[in-house]
């Protein structure tokens, strides 16, 4: 049971740490009435949370159909990964030379995690380490439209929990983007590092 403070932010986490685990599949519904009874709230509380993570792109929702989670196919995670490409080598020239804490602090925290830590928590650390070497380029527009293809990018890393099962592989790859950049490397390291695994 939830508690009534914040019920709907609490809902609302709880179902994106399944979604970001894998917990809930492509396509999957989630009907109000199932989450109301499992969780113990009252379903304004639940369209509120659904509609949180509608918001955010995490799940879809359609007239008179459940909220589900959209289907992130191989040519979407091309297509994510093109149009990453060139806002990820705008970052790296900018801060060529430089080291950005905050990205040390998130791959430090995706480092020190339990090998049985939920997916989730991988996910929140990557994005959290890419965000914060966007963030130190100081462009509120290169910002912006790194923003809009976040969603995205965390339900295509869903799909990568199976390719990472050992987490140091992919704390090996953000160790070697972050020193490529420091060192002025950084352009063709993040063209090599945003290639999604098959």
């Amino acid at each position: 049971m939830l508690k009534p403070v914040s019920a709907v932010n609490a809902l609302a986490d709880a179902l994106r740490q399944r979604v970001l685990s894998g917990e809930v599949e492509p396509g999957t519904p989630l009907p109000e009435q199932e989450i109301a009874a499992a969780y113990g709230v009252a379903r304004p509380t639940v369209r509120e949370a659904l509609a949180m993570l509608v918001h955010e792109g995490l799940l879809r929702r359609e007239r008179n159909r459940s909220a589900y989670v959209p289907e992130i196919t191989q040519a979407d995670l091309d297509d994510l990964m093109y149009v990453r490409r060139p806002l990820e080598v705008l970052m790296a020239r900018a801060l060529a030379g430089r080291r950005v804490p905050e990205a040390e602090a998130a791959l430090a925290s995706m480092a020190g995690k339990a090998a049985d830590a939920p997916w989730s928590e991988i996910v929140a650390e990557h994005m959290a380490l890419h965000q914060a070497l966007i963030v130190a380029v100081g462009s509120p527009r290169l910002e912006r439209l790194y923003g809009t293809l976040a969603a995205e990018t965390r339900l295509g890393l869903v799909r990568l929990r199976t390719v990472y099962e050992d987490r140091e592989r992919l704390v090996a790859e953000h160790r070697e983007l972050l020193d490529a950049i420091e060192a002025g490397n950084g352009e063709a390291a993040v063209v090599a590092h945003l290639k999604w695994p098959v």
